[in-house]
């Protein structure tokens, strides 16, 4: 007699079933951080860059310290806290200043595309405090990239410095977002990256600090809807992207992340047409393709040729 009973079914390893969950991860910071330059842009009438800055960095703060804190307290050596506070300075503080008063200059599409240019610069960087090597393509895509960021300077309307500021600050938050990469990257051997951020996102926030009358004042004046999105942005991009970030920084190379974010300037126009009702200039698609090219181009590597084994007589 035969069994008619179906063996019971195996259950797939518990590392195939979490696979999905880097790729969310992924998306959910390219979602969050596109959304952000679109957030920024429809707070400009509403809230000052420098009180803005503080509101946001404020609530990301306190939303960081909940998982930093719940993964132990952080005791970097001096030198590591020496290089956090450089990096919450210039990543939270100065960043967020420039491409908040930037962002009241041009639109979220053109901010994003301009940030884009910061992989080449992390390249070029790279290569001259951290013993990386200087390649051919480093320097061709360094020239495409600003090519491209010129194309979009010329995009802006004639004659009219408002605008050329208003990339000049765009282009200032690519640099300061770059040196803070090469600071960041071996702080990650010593530190946990939450524990980083969180404490990057503290000192920002304190450095921002001089703005809190304005913030006062202006979320007084300002109406619920444009606070809410200031919360939205402390939370959201600011809190977990910065975390969903890290978390896939763990289970895929840096490379193959950075690649990735070529996608925010595409989603951030998409959602600048829906919920602004505004895109960039013609022109400044060709030059957001370009420094993309030069981003491309600046990461590729040179082709090793293998030697053939000497020959004997």
């Amino acid at each position: 007699m035969t069994s008619t009973t179906s063996p019971a079914p195996t259950r797939p390893p518990a590392s195939a079933t979490r696979a999905w969950l880097p790729v969310a991860a992924v998306a959910v910071t390219l979602l969050l951080w596109s959304s952000a330059f679109v957030a920024i842009r429809y707070l400009g009438d509403d809230f000052s860059p420098g009180a803005l800055s503080l509101g946001r960095l404020l609530v990301g703060a306190a939303c960081l310290a909940v998982v930093a804190l719940s993964r132990g307290v952080p005791r970097p050596s001096r030198r590591d806290l020496l290089s956090i506070v450089v990096i919450g300075v210039l990543w939270f503080g100065v960043y967020n200043v420039a491409l908040n008063e930037g962002e009241r200059r041009v639109d979220a599409g053109t901010a994003a595309m301009l940030i884009q240019v910061s992989p080449v610069l992390i390249a070029l960087l790279a290569a001259l405090f951290l013993s990386e090597r200087f390649t051919v393509f480093l320097g061709i895509g360094l020239a495409l990239a600003f090519g491209g960021v010129a194309l979009i300077g010329l995009s802006t309307s004639p004659g009219s410095n408002h605008d050329v500021l208003g990339v000049l600050l765009c282009v200032l938050s690519a640099v300061v977002y770059s040196v803070s990469v090469i600071l960041q990257k071996p702080l990650m051997a010593r530190v946990q990256a939450v524990h980083v951020t969180w404490l990057a996102c503290t000192v920002g926030a304190l450095a921002c600090l001089p703005f809190a009358g304005d913030l006062v004042r202006e979320t007084a004046d300002a109406p619920a809807s444009s606070i809410a999105w200031v919360v939205y942005l402390g939370v959201f991009p600011t809190a977990i992207a910065f975390t969903t970030y890290a978390f896939a920084l763990t289970h895929m190379s840096a490379s193959s992340l950075g690649v990735t974010t070529y996608l925010v300037p595409p989603l951030t126009i998409v959602m600048g047409l829906v919920f602004l009702g505004e895109a960039p200039p013609t022109m400044a698609y060709a030059g957001g393709a370009l420094a993309l090219v030069g981003v491309a181009v600046a990461r590729r590597k040179p082709r090793t040729v293998a030697q053939e084994p000497a020959q004997t007589a």
